[in-house]
């Protein structure tokens, strides 16, 4: 197991290993008939594919401490991320309402204004992106794939405590290797509607309100006016979708579409995709 692991690791870090090359037989391979085949040993691969996903480090003989210098603030040419976002969610009695922007920056420079910032876990699991596009996109879909697993060893879902949990766990091992990561995974489970949040050092807190990013600031300072959990389904909808158009205003960094999702118990809905330019003008409309 460990020759294993240190294949996977040298192949995901590095280049492919051709060592197995010196083990060429020219044997035949019954399926390939008069062609020649590479005896190529199948259980260090084998083992690795079914080995937890490794991420891809630096080809240096001590990877940990050549992030930890790249990314170490203060120092002259220390590596920086440039990133803004808005994104929240909150429990109120009807479930779990999780709202995102869609703005993709880097600095001043706008990439993006469609980006998806909602990770479908699966049918009752949504994780939030904000930091690193990649490192989001990356350990939540990987998430995924391990809520799946939990399935089929197991035969039932996995719970939002324990899917947290394991992000939690996944990024903790890469802790000061600089990955930009806070994210929020939301659900239903057997105990009903959960809310954690998640950040790139492994932090995990549980509560019913949250916001993260450049603009959360903003978020929050609508959503703690307005919010309460005895509040219907309609007012918590717009309650998301107007702290994160509020946020979009003040932000530079957040704009684009503000998408809403609604978690409950038969699973998570889209509500509604609106584009804050058109949002600016009926909340104009209605302080006239």
């Amino acid at each position: 197991r460990k020759e294993t692991h240190t294949f996977f690791e040298k192949t995901m870090a590095c280049a492919t290993d051709f060592a197995f090359l010196d083990n060429y037989t020219g044997a035949k391979h019954e399926s390939f008939g008069a062609f020649d085949s590479f005896a190529v040993p199948q259980a260090p691969l084998e083992g690795a594919l079914l080995e937890d996903t490794a991420f891809a480090l630096p080809a240096d003989h001590q990877p940990a401490e050549f992030l930890q210098g790249a990314f170490q603030e203060g120092t002259q040419h220390g590596l920086k991320f440039a990133h803004g976002t808005t994104t929240l969610a909150f429990i109120f009695q009807g479930g779990v309402i999780v709202a995102v922007d869609s703005r993709s920056s880097m600095g001043p420079y706008i990439a993006s204004q469609s980006v998806k910032k909602v990770i479908e876990i699966n049918e009752y699991l949504l994780g939030t992106m904000a930091g690193g596009a990649a490192d989001c996109s990356f350990w939540e879909r990987n998430l995924g794939r391990q809520c799946r697993l939990h399935e089929l060893r197991n035969k039932e879902r996995i719970s939002v405590a324990a899917a947290s949990k394991l992000l939690a766990n996944m990024v903790y091992s890469y802790k000061g290797m600089g990955l930009s990561m806070g994210t929020m995974v939301a659900g239903w489970d057997k105990t009903g509607p959960n809310l954690y949040y998640v950040d790139n050092d492994g932090t995990r807190l549980k509560g019913n309100k949250f916001s993260v990013g450049s603009g959360s600031t903003y978020a929050y300072g609508v959503l703690d006016s307005g919010y309460s959990f005895d509040m219907k389904a309609e007012d918590a909808i717009d309650l998301a979708r107007r702290s994160i158009y509020h946020a979009t205003h003040r932000d530079a960094f957040s704009g684009g579409v503000v998408s809403v999702y609604h978690v409950q118990e038969n699973g998570w809905t889209l509500i509604s995709r609106d584009d804050v330019f058109g949002l600016h003008y009926h909340y104009q409309a209605e302080k006239a």
